[in-house]
């Protein structure tokens, strides 16, 4: 199951999440959006960080992930480690949502 969600960082930049939700665990994360990083690789320390976190982290949790697995000389532009894990969360949340 796909699901995508965004979120504007307030007085920043726009973060956005791709990803499949498989058996209870985020799966194929792909985060992007109007942000930097340096180096570009941190992109896909923050995708691996969320790979395979559990539908029932919280946002608390996701951000401490991401921030764990990112090199100390990573630099981030508009975002951080907790819109990181807002828009993660927003797109967990649209699972759980009912359509009427």
């Amino acid at each position: 199951m796909r699901r995508h969600a965004e979120y504007k960082v307030p007085g920043g930049k726009l973060v956005v999440v791709d990803l499949a939700i498989d058996q209870g665990q985020l799966r194929d994360v792909a985060i992007s959006g109007d942000f930097f990083l340096e180096p570009d690789t941190a992109l896909t320390a923050i995708n691996m960080a969320l790979n395979g976190q559990p539908l029932t982290a919280s946002m608390a949790e996701l951000a401490a992930v991401v921030a764990r697995r990112l090199p100390d000389d990573v630099r981030m532009y508009g975002i951080n480690a907790d819109a990181i894990a807002v828009v993660a969360s927003r797109s967990i949340l649209l699972r759980e949502a009912k359509v009427f």
